[in-house]
């Protein structure tokens, strides 16, 4: 892999080291159906925390919004395509000298293929709404999910 622009740690004033030069964004994507789901990521072992399950996310690029961030990783290590999707809003997690957002989607068609498109995905699926905290999550999704639950459930059901 070639490092990118973005890519780096940061320690930041919270006393923790996040990856991500210019913070970082990742991408909550979600069908509907009569079995909502989430795009999740198996992380592979060699990455930050990895075995854990998250979302495809990274590190953001000079100059590129949050958005713009979440939309290209999920494209690289997802295979996502941006078409078939709706922003619905996004979760900032602030620490001042440096942020996660987390980019809240639904799918605009029934269904969409995920695979892994990148060495960073162990396994990339479709994950039922109320499987999610049953898997080893990375600790910063799994502290985010019981605000992010409700907020993607509401987005489906608005999109119904």
């Amino acid at each position: 892999m070639t490092p990118r622009p973005g890519d780096g740690w940061v320690d930041c004033r919270c006393g923790h080291r996040h990856w991500g030069l210019h913070g970082a964004a990742g991408l909550l994507l979600a069908r509907r159906g009569p079995h909502p789901a989430v795009v999740l990521q198996h992380r592979a072992e060699w990455t930050h925390q990895g075995g854990t399950w998250g979302i495809p996310g990274g590190a953001r690029e000079p100059q590129e919004s949050a958005t713009e961030g979440a939309l290209r990783e999920a494209a690289e290590e997802a295979g996502i395509d941006p078409s078939l999707l709706r922003i619905v809003g996004e979760h900032v997690l602030d620490h001042g000298d440096w942020s996660y957002t987390t980019v809240l989607a639904v799918l605009t068609v029934p269904d969409a293929e995920v695979r892994p498109t990148d060495a960073e995905s162990a396994e990339i699926r479709w994950v039922p709404l109320e499987e999610v905290d049953r898997r080893p999550l990375h600790s910063g999704f799994a502290e985010a999910w019981p605000l992010l639950r409700p907020r993607i459930e509401a987005a489906i059901e608005a999109e119904s």
